[in-house]
């Protein structure tokens, strides 16, 4: 594994824990409005985290922190993924992967050995927009498998969007309520720019108002068990 990057304490990425939460290096998107360059774009890489010192780190946390978020970047690009997150369950913690649904392989394998406790996967744009925000050729077959592998499995999971004026539009944003309609949780995430975005042009880009987020949520409530609202 690549880390890249330890936030030792969260209230906020595992939804119902406490958490330590670890960024790989390395992703296959290029989604322009992305905040972590400085983990997908290698000239922008940090040195990395040895795996011995992030395990000895998260050791000393036993009884303080609840679970650990892998995220990134994209970590099931890593063909070690398995045998890392393996390591961290052997320490008495739960997981929670963050991916965008590139490999529905690794996430079956995950599931299958009992390696993973909650999944976050990003749904970025309609099937039919995916190359052009993602700057990624991705078929839709591909995706289709990874939210069916999600939604089958008896684990916590959430679908989310981040939502940015001039790039998704509501009829977007309806046509990915569609594709995962009937999902247990649902969340909107509202765009900021911020000065790590992937190119720089996405820093005079605007999410949703307050209004429109809310009228939005309101329209999608019926589809899914639960549609949150992250700022």
């Amino acid at each position: 594994m690549k880390i890249g990057g330890l936030q030792k304490f969260s209230l906020i990425d595992y939804p119902g824990k406490i958490s330590a939460v670890v960024f790989v290096q390395g992703c296959n998107f290029r989604c322009p409005y992305c905040h972590n360059r400085d983990l997908v774009l290698p000239e922008y890489f940090s040195p990395e985290i040895p795996e011995a010192d992030l395990l000895e780190f998260l050791e000393g946390r036993k009884g303080k922190i609840q679970g650990v978020v892998i995220t990134g970047g994209e970590p099931t690009i890593f063909p070690d993924l398995p045998e890392f997150l393996r390591k961290i369950k052997t320490l008495g913690f739960q997981i929670k992967l963050d991916t965008n649904g590139s490999n529905p392989e690794m996430l079956e394998l995950l599931i299958k050995e009992n390696l993973i406790d909650y999944l976050a996967m990003d749904i970025k744009a309609p099937l039919e927009k995916y190359p052009e925000i993602t700057n990624f050729q991705i078929s839709k077959d591909t995706l289709l498998r990874s939210i069916e592998i999600i939604t089958s499995s008896d684990i916590p999971y959430e679908f989310r969007t981040t939502v940015i004026k001039d790039l998704l539009n509501q009829i977007d944003i309806l046509k990915i309520s569609n594709l995962i309609k009937g999902s247990k949780r649902y969340a909107l995430q509202n765009f900021h720019p911020s000065e790590r975005l992937i190119e720089n042009s996405f820093k005079n880009k605007k999410g949703l108002s307050e209004e429109e987020i809310l009228n939005l949520k309101k329209r999608l409530e019926d589809k899914f068990g639960e549609i949150i609202i992250r700022t």
